[in-house]
């Protein structure tokens, strides 16, 4: 008998916050949504809450405007491939060549704006078109042939290594002197324009939220209450207010130099996720990469190419690969035989996992990668900062990768056991 309660609870909430819209009520859905095995990005929002308190207490430096900022260069290439791929994950597929594919598409920028001289957006073109032919290429051999996607991205990801090498002369460092590709990862916006993009961000997400729950009210669907909105958008002001605020801060060590401003990566990254957040949820075809990741086989009955759908998110993968890849050249100031090796892959993986993001398809966000890659960044920051090593970072990031990955499985459970999957 509680069996059968639990399974209809999730529903008779939904039921109750459609028939009274207000907060309480969408609070009350959200809670047995949870319950219901529906934990979406909790996890990690919890887990950022409770590493970033521990290293404050731990490390008080944790949180200054310096470090701060910090956070936001360190993980900023992870996070960016970890969302291209989230939407392989969604397939679910694996694509374990992301890392040094963007070590190929860094060379490439390298070698074609420092070695043959040409413009930066013309590189920065090549290196974006190289990770577009690269995906193709894991595309067609996995959706066309059916080999497995871990085999032709393990054959891809030992492959590209030797690639990379052809490109860099076997060893040699490649600089990157153009300013505008430096800046990237290096400089900061003016405070002023940091707050109008605050702003503008700000005013764009209400209009989006307003917009929806009309369109729903209008189709007669359960429809978000105003005070929701509110309470949303006031919540995404102050947070990201205080953020803005923060980077604003003098950061300079010496009185010859002023650093302050929010970091160029910053609304690079929240363009992408706006780009390719409305390509998942308001789009078409986003919304055939979860039908085929929940059952490839009803979505090809549907009459849904599920090729083309696995190919197209190798694509997708593979230039965002491309672009973590130039955030990388820009960070470094250079490209050589490391550039995407060493842990990128696992941390980008281990982001968009933490994140959210199911290993089995059919589930997960686009935020979910900013997400773990932010849990990623505080955790081989605030280590760092402790005095730690890289034994003791490999071995915490491991240990939360399987707490997600176990949380990933029981929520499933339990959604299963509820009927809500």
């Amino acid at each position: 008998m509680s069996r059968v309660k639990d399974q209809e609870l999730p529903r008779d909430a939904l039921a109750v916050a459609a028939e009274s819209p207000s907060i309480a009520a969408s609070a009350r859905a959200y809670v047995l949504r949870v319950r219901g095995g529906e934990m979406g990005a909790l996890p990690a929002v919890l887990g950022l809450v409770v590493l970033c308190t521990v290293f404050t207490v731990l490390r008080p430096v944790f949180l200054t405007p310096g470090n701060f900022a910090n956070l936001f260069t360190q993980g900023a290439q992870v996070t960016v491939i970890a969302m291209g791929l989230v939407f392989v994950l969604l397939l679910g597929e694996i694509d374990l060549s992301a890392g040094f594919a963007s070590g190929v598409c860094a060379a490439v920028l390298a070698v074609t704006m420092t070695n043959m001289g040409r413009p930066w957006y013309v590189s920065v073109a090549a290196a974006v078109v190289a990770g577009v032919v690269i995906g193709l290429m894991l595309g067609l051999l996995i959706a066309k042939l059916g080999i497995p996607s871990f085999i032709v991205t393990l054959a891809a990801f030992l492959a590209f290594q030797g690639v990379l090498l052809v490109l860099v002369e076997e060893g040699t460092n490649i600089s990157i002197r153009d300013e505008t590709i430096l800046a990237i990862a290096n400089k900061n916006l003016p405070p002023a324009l940091g707050w109008a993009v605050l702003a503008v961000g700000v005013a764009g997400y209400a209009v989006v939220q307003l917009a929806r729950a009309r369109k729903r009210a209008a189709r007669g669907l359960a429809a978000d209450p105003l005070s929701l909105i509110a309470v949303r958008v006031g919540g995404l002001a102050l947070f990201a207010g205080l953020g803005v605020w923060a980077l604003n801060l003098e950061r300079s060590r010496t009185a010859l130099a002023s650093l302050t401003g929010v970091p160029i990566v910053v609304p690079l990254i929240l363009a992408l996720l706006v780009v390719w957040t409305f390509v998942l949820q308001r789009t078409a075809f986003g919304r055939h990469i979860y039908a085929v990741g929940g059952n490839a086989e009803a979505a090809r009955r549907a009459g849904i190419n599920v090729d083309r759908i696995k190919i197209s998110a190798f694509v997708i993968c593979s230039a965002l690969a491309a672009v973590g890849g130039i955030i990388a050249a820009s960070r470094g100031a250079s490209v050589d035989p490391n550039t995407g090796g060493s842990q990128v892959l696992l941390y980008a993986v281990g982001a968009a996992i933490i994140g959210g993001t199911s290993l089995f398809g059919g589930k997960g966000r686009v935020i979910d990668a900013i997400l773990g890659g932010a849990v990623i960044a505080v955790i081989d920051n605030g280590m760092g900062l402790m005095g730690y090593g890289s034994s003791v970072k490999f071995m915490i990031t491991g240990s939360v990768l399987l707490l997600a990955a176990g949380v990933d499985a029981l929520a499933r459970r339990r959604a299963s056991a509820t009927g809500l999957r």
